[in-house]
């Protein structure tokens, strides 16, 4: 058996991950690293507490909107604000970390994840939010997609 680069273990982590999300759209997994080290985990869906897409339904779906826009219909949390979030709540510093991700980071998570100092992005799938590449350009933060 080849033993898997670390690009390729931590990607496989976020994609179990990305099983845990509620979710009816798209299933999205991200992990924070540090150091080769697994930091937080994150996936998406409705706030701790709250009820699931799957429960009360997608008003985005429900409007049609399309991906990459009109983010703040969603009820949910992205992947990626979870992992940040996790490290929030249990006093763990992500600066310098890398962020394995399912998919693209919307514009939005890209700005917390600028400034939450994250280093470098690692990506399994794109995703429509051209603003995201920009921001992520203009911050010096390198963004790979693994192939």
């Amino acid at each position: 058996m080849v033993r898997p680069s670390w690009d390729s273990y931590f990607m496989e982590i976020a994609t179990v991950v990305a099983g845990r999300s509620t979710c009816l759209r798209r299933k999205v997994g991200a992990v924070l690293v540090k150091d080769r080290r697994l930091l937080t985990t994150g996936y998406n869906g409705a706030p701790s507490g709250l009820k699931h897409c799957r429960e009360v339904g997608c008003l985005r779906r429900e409007k049609n909107v399309p991906s990459g826009e009109r983010h703040e219909l969603c009820r949910g949390l992205h992947a990626e604000q979870n992992a940040i979030i996790q490290g929030a709540l249990h006093g763990i510093s992500i600066q310098g970390a890398i962020l394995y991700c399912t998919h693209y980071p919307c514009s939005l998570c890209a700005k917390m994840l600028i400034n939450s100092a994250i280093e470098k992005v690692v990506l399994k799938e794109g995703y429509p939010d051209g603003l995201a590449e920009q921001l992520f350009a203009e911050a010096g933060i390198e963004v790979v997609m693994l192939p």
